[in-house]
Protein backbone atom coordinates (compact mmCIF):
# COMPACT_ATOMS: atom_id res chain seq x y z
CA UNK A 1 0.00 0.00 0.00
CA UNK A 2 1.28 3.28 -1.04
CA UNK A 3 1.72 6.09 1.43
CA UNK A 4 1.89 8.82 -0.35
CA UNK A 5 -1.02 10.78 -0.84
CA UNK A 6 -1.44 13.04 -4.25
CA UNK A 7 -4.22 15.71 -2.90
CA UNK A 8 -4.52 17.45 -6.09
CA UNK A 9 -6.41 13.98 -7.32
CA UNK A 10 -8.41 13.29 -4.54
CA UNK A 11 -11.93 14.28 -5.10
CA UNK A 12 -13.20 14.32 -1.36
CA UNK A 13 -16.68 12.57 -2.35
CA UNK A 14 -16.20 9.79 0.43
CA UNK A 15 -15.48 12.39 3.02
CA UNK A 16 -18.67 14.08 1.88
CA UNK A 17 -20.34 11.22 2.37
CA UNK A 18 -19.49 10.68 5.94
CA UNK A 19 -20.15 14.84 6.14
CA UNK A 20 -23.41 13.92 5.47
CA UNK A 21 -24.00 11.44 8.21
CA UNK A 22 -21.86 13.48 10.77
CA UNK A 23 -24.70 15.99 10.14
CA UNK A 24 -27.82 13.62 10.32
CA UNK A 25 -25.73 12.45 13.76
CA UNK A 26 -25.92 15.73 14.59
CA UNK A 27 -29.47 16.59 13.96
CA UNK A 28 -30.31 13.62 16.28
CA UNK A 29 -27.95 14.35 18.97
CA UNK A 30 -26.30 11.23 18.67
CA UNK A 31 -22.54 10.61 20.31
CA UNK A 32 -20.17 8.45 17.73
CA UNK A 33 -20.31 7.77 14.41
CA UNK A 34 -18.74 4.09 13.09
CA UNK A 35 -17.51 4.00 10.19
CA UNK A 36 -16.08 0.92 8.83
CA UNK A 37 -14.86 -0.90 5.25
CA UNK A 38 -17.62 -3.51 4.27
CA UNK A 39 -20.21 -2.47 6.74
CA UNK A 40 -22.87 -0.08 7.17
CA UNK A 41 -22.42 3.14 8.62
CA UNK A 42 -23.89 3.29 12.15
CA UNK A 43 -24.30 5.71 15.31
CA UNK A 44 -24.69 5.44 18.51
CA UNK A 45 -27.71 7.50 20.26
CA UNK A 46 -28.59 7.97 23.48
CA UNK A 47 -26.19 4.46 24.12
CA UNK A 48 -27.47 2.09 21.33
CA UNK A 49 -25.98 1.80 17.57
CA UNK A 50 -28.34 2.65 15.62
CA UNK A 51 -28.16 1.98 11.77
CA UNK A 52 -27.80 4.77 9.65
CA UNK A 53 -26.87 3.84 6.23
CA UNK A 54 -28.34 1.69 3.92
CA UNK A 55 -25.67 0.67 1.26
CA UNK A 56 -22.66 -1.20 2.54
CA UNK A 57 -19.00 1.48 2.30
CA UNK A 58 -16.79 -0.80 0.43
CA UNK A 59 -13.10 -1.40 1.42
CA UNK A 60 -11.96 0.81 -1.18
CA UNK A 61 -14.14 3.85 -0.60
CA UNK A 62 -13.45 3.97 3.12
CA UNK A 63 -9.41 3.63 1.99
CA UNK A 64 -9.85 6.65 0.02
CA UNK A 65 -12.12 8.26 3.06
CA UNK A 66 -9.19 7.77 4.78
CA UNK A 67 -6.85 9.26 2.63
CA UNK A 68 -9.10 12.28 2.38
CA UNK A 69 -9.66 12.65 5.66
CA UNK A 70 -5.73 12.96 7.11
CA UNK A 71 -4.22 13.89 3.46
CA UNK A 72 -0.52 14.41 4.10
CA UNK A 73 -1.06 12.40 7.50
CA UNK A 74 -2.15 9.00 5.81
CA UNK A 75 1.64 8.29 5.87
CA UNK A 76 1.35 8.09 9.84
CA UNK A 77 -1.44 5.96 9.50
CA UNK A 78 -0.20 3.36 7.62
CA UNK A 79 3.28 3.64 9.68
CA UNK A 80 1.31 3.48 13.22
CA UNK A 81 -2.07 1.27 12.20
CA UNK A 82 -4.20 3.89 14.34
CA UNK A 83 -4.27 7.68 14.94
CA UNK A 84 -6.20 10.09 16.84
CA UNK A 85 -7.11 13.66 15.64
CA UNK A 86 -10.02 16.04 16.19
CA UNK A 87 -11.84 16.74 13.14
CA UNK A 88 -13.61 20.42 12.71
CA UNK A 89 -16.81 19.54 11.40
CA UNK A 90 -18.19 23.17 11.46
CA UNK A 91 -17.83 26.21 13.82
CA UNK A 92 -20.27 24.51 16.55
CA UNK A 93 -19.14 21.18 15.96
CA UNK A 94 -15.88 19.26 16.43
CA UNK A 95 -15.69 15.45 16.79
CA UNK A 96 -12.84 13.67 18.29
CA UNK A 97 -11.54 11.04 15.64
CA UNK A 98 -9.63 7.60 16.16
CA UNK A 99 -9.05 6.26 12.58
CA UNK A 100 -7.74 2.70 12.22
CA UNK A 101 -7.22 -0.34 10.44
CA UNK A 102 -8.80 -3.63 11.09
CA UNK A 103 -8.75 -6.62 9.50
CA UNK A 104 -11.60 -5.77 6.87
CA UNK A 105 -9.59 -2.35 6.12
CA UNK A 106 -10.53 0.85 7.46
CA UNK A 107 -12.34 2.15 10.22
CA UNK A 108 -12.59 5.47 12.27
CA UNK A 109 -14.87 6.37 15.11
CA UNK A 110 -16.34 9.92 15.22
CA UNK A 111 -16.80 11.17 18.80
CA UNK A 112 -18.85 14.54 18.91
CA UNK A 113 -16.99 16.85 21.20
CA UNK A 114 -19.42 19.90 22.27
CA UNK A 115 -17.84 23.02 21.41
CA UNK A 116 -19.36 25.03 24.29
CA UNK A 117 -18.08 23.48 27.77
CA UNK A 118 -21.48 22.37 29.95
CA UNK A 119 -22.00 24.11 33.56
CA UNK A 120 -22.23 22.29 36.30
CA UNK A 121 -25.58 22.29 36.79
CA UNK A 122 -26.01 21.48 32.99
CA UNK A 123 -24.45 18.61 34.04
CA UNK A 124 -26.37 17.81 37.67
CA UNK A 125 -22.94 17.85 39.32
CA UNK A 126 -23.07 17.91 43.04
CA UNK A 127 -21.10 20.80 45.01
CA UNK A 128 -19.14 18.59 46.16
CA UNK A 129 -17.70 18.19 42.87
CA UNK A 130 -17.14 21.88 42.65
CA UNK A 131 -15.10 21.95 45.73
CA UNK A 132 -12.49 20.25 44.07
CA UNK A 133 -11.50 23.14 42.39
CA UNK A 134 -10.90 24.89 45.65
CA UNK A 135 -7.82 22.84 46.80
CA UNK A 136 -4.47 24.14 46.04
CA UNK A 137 -2.55 20.97 45.91
CA UNK A 138 -3.30 17.21 45.15
CA UNK A 139 -4.77 14.66 43.08
CA UNK A 140 -8.27 14.54 41.33
CA UNK A 141 -9.12 11.60 39.49
CA UNK A 142 -12.28 11.31 37.10
CA UNK A 143 -12.56 7.33 36.35
CA UNK A 144 -15.13 5.60 34.49
CA UNK A 145 -15.61 3.26 31.12
CA UNK A 146 -14.95 5.06 27.39
CA UNK A 147 -18.01 7.19 26.79
CA UNK A 148 -18.71 7.82 30.43
CA UNK A 149 -18.52 11.25 30.05
CA UNK A 150 -15.29 11.87 31.73
CA UNK A 151 -13.60 14.47 29.52
CA UNK A 152 -16.94 16.69 29.99
CA UNK A 153 -16.30 16.68 33.76
CA UNK A 154 -13.01 17.43 33.35
CA UNK A 155 -13.73 20.17 30.92
CA UNK A 156 -16.11 21.28 33.30
CA UNK A 157 -13.82 21.58 36.52
CA UNK A 158 -11.48 23.60 34.32
CA UNK A 159 -13.73 26.02 33.82
CA UNK A 160 -14.48 26.60 37.27
CA UNK A 161 -11.47 27.70 38.09
CA UNK A 162 -10.79 29.92 34.79
CA UNK A 163 -13.99 31.79 35.98
CA UNK A 164 -13.27 32.07 39.51
CA UNK A 165 -9.53 31.73 39.70
CA UNK A 166 -6.24 33.75 38.56
CA UNK A 167 -4.07 31.03 37.90
CA UNK A 168 -2.07 29.11 34.98
CA UNK A 169 -2.99 25.85 33.96
CA UNK A 170 -1.31 22.89 31.27
CA UNK A 171 -3.47 20.39 29.99
CA UNK A 172 -1.31 17.45 28.19
CA UNK A 173 -4.52 15.81 26.15
CA UNK A 174 -4.58 13.16 23.30
CA UNK A 175 -6.38 15.33 21.11
CA UNK A 176 -7.31 18.38 22.59
CA UNK A 177 -11.23 18.08 23.04
CA UNK A 178 -12.86 21.14 24.67
CA UNK A 179 -10.87 24.44 24.22
CA UNK A 180 -10.78 26.77 26.61
CA UNK A 181 -10.27 30.37 26.25
CA UNK A 182 -8.18 32.43 28.86
CA UNK A 183 -10.97 33.92 31.52
CA UNK A 184 -9.82 34.64 34.67
CA UNK A 185 -6.72 31.76 33.91
CA UNK A 186 -3.52 31.84 31.47
CA UNK A 187 -4.65 28.07 30.01
CA UNK A 188 -1.61 26.39 27.73
CA UNK A 189 -3.40 23.19 26.41
CA UNK A 190 -0.61 21.08 24.51
CA UNK A 191 -1.70 17.79 22.39
CA UNK A 192 0.17 15.27 22.56
CA UNK A 193 1.92 13.89 19.22
CA UNK A 194 1.26 17.36 17.89
CA UNK A 195 2.87 19.98 20.94
CA UNK A 196 4.60 17.24 22.56
CA UNK A 197 6.06 13.80 22.02
CA UNK A 198 4.24 12.23 25.11
CA UNK A 199 2.48 12.69 28.44
CA UNK A 200 5.71 11.90 30.90
CA UNK A 201 7.82 14.62 28.19
CA UNK A 202 4.98 16.96 29.17
CA UNK A 203 4.74 16.27 32.57
CA UNK A 204 8.07 16.76 33.42
CA UNK A 205 8.44 20.13 31.41
CA UNK A 206 5.34 21.45 32.98
CA UNK A 207 6.73 21.67 36.25
CA UNK A 208 9.03 23.82 35.23
CA UNK A 209 6.67 25.95 33.61
CA UNK A 210 5.20 28.09 36.89
CA UNK A 211 1.73 26.43 36.71
CA UNK A 212 -0.70 25.90 39.53
CA UNK A 213 -2.89 23.18 37.92
CA UNK A 214 -2.01 20.80 35.70
CA UNK A 215 -4.27 18.51 33.48
CA UNK A 216 -3.05 15.23 32.54
CA UNK A 217 -5.63 13.58 29.92
CA UNK A 218 -4.80 10.25 31.14
CA UNK A 219 -2.11 8.43 33.07
CA UNK A 220 -1.55 5.80 30.87
CA UNK A 221 2.12 4.24 32.28
CA UNK A 222 3.76 4.02 35.19
CA UNK A 223 6.53 7.15 34.57
CA UNK A 224 3.00 9.41 34.00
CA UNK A 225 1.94 7.98 37.14
CA UNK A 226 4.63 8.69 39.30
CA UNK A 227 5.22 12.25 37.39
CA UNK A 228 1.77 13.32 38.41
CA UNK A 229 1.99 12.12 42.03
CA UNK A 230 4.96 14.16 42.36
CA UNK A 231 3.91 17.36 40.58
CA UNK A 232 0.80 16.79 43.12
CA UNK A 233 3.47 16.75 46.02
CA UNK A 234 5.53 19.58 45.51
CA UNK A 235 2.10 21.93 45.81
CA UNK A 236 0.24 21.42 42.65
CA UNK A 237 -3.44 20.74 41.86
CA UNK A 238 -3.42 17.72 39.31
CA UNK A 239 -6.34 16.91 37.44
CA UNK A 240 -6.32 13.40 35.56
CA UNK A 241 -8.72 10.29 33.97
CA UNK A 242 -8.46 6.65 34.60
CA UNK A 243 -10.11 3.87 32.77
CA UNK A 244 -11.77 2.39 36.45
CA UNK A 245 -14.57 1.75 37.20
CA UNK A 246 -14.96 2.91 40.81
CA UNK A 247 -12.89 4.59 43.29
CA UNK A 248 -11.73 1.45 44.83
CA UNK A 249 -10.29 -0.58 41.50
CA UNK A 250 -8.94 3.40 40.93
CA UNK A 251 -6.74 2.81 44.30
CA UNK A 252 -5.85 -0.72 43.40
CA UNK A 253 -4.74 -0.06 39.78
CA UNK A 254 -2.25 3.04 40.47
CA UNK A 255 -0.41 0.58 42.67
CA UNK A 256 -0.52 -2.31 40.70
CA UNK A 257 1.10 -0.56 37.83
CA UNK A 258 4.42 -0.30 40.00
CA UNK A 259 6.35 -3.58 41.04
CA UNK A 260 6.10 -5.23 44.19
CA UNK A 261 9.24 -3.56 46.17
CA UNK A 262 8.10 -0.24 45.15
CA UNK A 263 4.18 -0.46 45.86
CA UNK A 264 4.37 0.41 49.64
CA UNK A 265 6.51 3.77 48.70
CA UNK A 266 3.63 4.30 46.15
CA UNK A 267 0.51 3.39 48.27
CA UNK A 268 2.28 6.24 50.86
CA UNK A 269 2.06 8.84 48.14
CA UNK A 270 -0.82 8.17 46.85
CA UNK A 271 -2.51 8.59 50.49
CA UNK A 272 -0.42 11.77 50.74
CA UNK A 273 -2.17 13.73 47.41
CA UNK A 274 -5.39 12.11 46.81
CA UNK A 275 -7.73 14.56 47.54
CA UNK A 276 -10.49 13.10 45.44
CA UNK A 277 -12.12 10.26 43.16
CA UNK A 278 -15.03 10.90 40.84
CA UNK A 279 -16.18 7.44 38.90
CA UNK A 280 -19.07 7.78 36.49
CA UNK A 281 -21.53 5.67 34.71
CA UNK A 282 -24.02 7.08 32.47
CA UNK A 283 -27.76 5.85 32.63
CA UNK A 284 -30.49 6.05 30.83
CA UNK A 285 -32.90 8.47 32.45
CA UNK A 286 -36.93 8.60 31.99
CA UNK A 287 -37.01 11.85 29.79
CA UNK A 288 -34.79 9.70 27.27
CA UNK A 289 -31.71 11.52 27.99
CA UNK A 290 -28.44 9.67 30.09
CA UNK A 291 -27.61 11.04 33.63
CA UNK A 292 -24.27 10.51 35.38
CA UNK A 293 -24.54 8.64 38.58
CA UNK A 294 -21.24 9.54 40.41
CA UNK A 295 -19.52 7.70 43.05
CA UNK A 296 -17.14 10.48 44.81
CA UNK A 297 -14.51 9.77 47.06
CA UNK A 298 -13.29 12.59 49.02
CA UNK A 299 -10.08 12.76 51.15
CA UNK A 300 -10.55 12.12 55.20
CA UNK A 301 -8.06 10.94 57.47
CA UNK A 302 -9.82 7.61 57.05
CA UNK A 303 -9.76 7.22 53.45
CA UNK A 304 -6.00 8.26 53.96
CA UNK A 305 -5.50 5.36 56.83
CA UNK A 306 -7.34 2.65 54.51
CA UNK A 307 -5.17 3.55 51.60
CA UNK A 308 -1.94 3.80 53.74
CA UNK A 309 -2.45 0.41 55.58
CA UNK A 310 -3.66 -1.33 52.48
CA UNK A 311 -7.16 -2.05 53.68
CA UNK A 312 -8.36 -0.86 50.22
CA UNK A 313 -11.75 -3.48 50.63
CA UNK A 314 -13.03 -0.95 53.60
CA UNK A 315 -12.78 2.26 51.49
CA UNK A 316 -16.74 1.80 50.29
CA UNK A 317 -18.08 1.47 53.40
CA UNK A 318 -16.40 4.43 54.44
CA UNK A 319 -17.38 6.06 51.27
CA UNK A 320 -21.11 5.64 52.28
CA UNK A 321 -20.25 6.54 56.11
CA UNK A 322 -19.33 9.84 54.45
CA UNK A 323 -22.10 10.70 53.17
CA UNK A 324 -23.81 13.09 55.56
CA UNK A 325 -20.52 15.00 56.59
CA UNK A 326 -18.30 14.98 53.81
CA UNK A 327 -21.03 14.24 50.71
CA UNK A 328 -18.99 11.31 49.40
CA UNK A 329 -21.47 8.65 48.17
CA UNK A 330 -20.58 5.48 46.62
CA UNK A 331 -22.81 4.08 43.07
CA UNK A 332 -25.49 2.77 45.28
CA UNK A 333 -26.41 6.00 47.06
CA UNK A 334 -26.12 7.96 44.04
CA UNK A 335 -28.03 5.67 41.68
CA UNK A 336 -30.92 5.68 44.73
CA UNK A 337 -31.00 9.13 44.71
CA UNK A 338 -31.52 9.11 41.02
CA UNK A 339 -34.32 6.95 41.26
CA UNK A 340 -36.10 8.18 44.27
CA UNK A 341 -36.14 11.32 42.63
CA UNK A 342 -38.12 9.65 39.50
CA UNK A 343 -35.19 10.25 37.15
CA UNK A 344 -34.38 6.75 36.58
CA UNK A 345 -36.37 3.64 35.97
CA UNK A 346 -36.11 0.79 38.47
CA UNK A 347 -34.81 -1.28 35.82
CA UNK A 348 -31.77 1.24 35.22
CA UNK A 349 -31.40 1.39 38.77
CA UNK A 350 -30.97 -2.20 39.77
CA UNK A 351 -29.11 -2.95 36.08
CA UNK A 352 -26.72 -0.09 36.72
CA UNK A 353 -26.35 -0.92 40.59
CA UNK A 354 -23.15 -2.13 41.95
CA UNK A 355 -24.70 -4.74 43.72
CA UNK A 356 -28.62 -5.01 42.57
CA UNK A 357 -29.60 -6.84 45.48
CA UNK A 358 -28.69 -4.56 48.21
CA UNK A 359 -30.28 -2.01 46.22
CA UNK A 360 -33.45 -4.09 45.93
CA UNK A 361 -33.44 -3.79 49.71
CA UNK A 362 -32.96 -0.11 50.28
CA UNK A 363 -35.67 0.53 47.38
CA UNK A 364 -38.34 -1.83 48.91
CA UNK A 365 -37.99 -0.31 51.91
CA UNK A 366 -38.45 2.86 51.18
CA UNK A 367 -41.75 1.75 49.36
CA UNK A 368 -42.59 0.04 52.75
CA UNK A 369 -41.37 3.58 55.07
CA UNK A 370 -41.60 6.07 52.43
CA UNK A 371 -38.41 7.42 54.15
CA UNK A 372 -35.01 5.70 54.00
CA UNK A 373 -32.65 8.98 55.17
CA UNK A 374 -30.82 8.54 51.70
CA UNK A 375 -31.29 5.14 51.50
CA UNK A 376 -29.74 3.28 53.49
CA UNK A 377 -31.18 1.69 56.73
CA UNK A 378 -30.72 3.40 60.16
CA UNK A 379 -28.32 0.12 61.29
CA UNK A 380 -26.31 0.61 58.13
CA UNK A 381 -25.36 4.35 59.25
CA UNK A 382 -24.38 3.44 62.70
CA UNK A 383 -22.56 0.93 62.18
CA UNK A 384 -20.53 0.49 59.22
CA UNK A 385 -17.84 -1.88 59.02
CA UNK A 386 -15.04 0.12 58.24
CA UNK A 387 -12.74 1.30 62.04
CA UNK A 388 -12.65 4.64 63.47
CA UNK A 389 -10.32 6.27 66.11
CA UNK A 390 -10.38 9.54 67.55
CA UNK A 391 -8.49 11.36 64.60
CA UNK A 392 -11.08 10.24 62.08
CA UNK A 393 -13.65 12.90 62.65
CA UNK A 394 -11.29 15.94 61.70
CA UNK A 395 -11.19 16.56 57.89
CA UNK A 396 -7.29 17.25 56.58
CA UNK A 397 -7.32 18.82 53.16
Amino acid sequence: MSAEVEVDKLTFEQLKKVRAYLKKMIEVGGSDLHVKANAVIRARINGKITQFSGGIFSREDALTFAKELLKGRFAELVEKKELDLVYPFDEHNRFRVNIFFQMNGVSAVFRAIPVRIPSFDELHLPEVVRDFTQRERGLVLVTGVTGSGKSTTLAALINEVNLTKKKHIITIEDPIEFVHKDRGCIINQRAVGQDTHSFSNALRAALREDPDIILVGEMRDRETINLALHAADTGHLVFSTLHTIDAKETINRIIAQFPTEEQNRIRLSLAGVLQGVISQRLIPAKDGSRRAALEILVRTPLIEKLIMENRDYEIKDAIEAGKGHYHSQSFDQAIFDLYDNDIISLDKALENATSASDLELKINGLNASGDMSGGFTQSQQEAPKVEMDDSDIFDLK
